[in-house]
């Protein structure tokens, strides 16, 4: 009797994760547009003059504070 119900948990285990096995594709295909989107915005902000001059502008007072000038 116990073989049976262990053998009963097992195929419905089995069932479950055939049931699953397309969600992790989905899953990874939203992932991967989400993130192809934000690299196309994080492009589009730190080529802009704004954002270079700012990035500039960290460095040399980065720079300046570890060198002392």
């Amino acid at each position: 009797m116990h073989y049976l119900i262990a053998r009963t948990r097992v195929r419905s285990l089995q069932r479950l994760a055939r049931e699953d096995a397309g969600m992790t594709t989905a899953e990874y295909a939203v992932g991967t547009v989400a993130v192809a989107g934000l690299g196309g915005l994080l492009i589009k902000i730190l080529t802009s003059e704004e954002a270079r001059n700012l990035i500039w502008s960290l460095i040399t007072r980065a720079l300046s504070i570890f060198v002392g000038g």
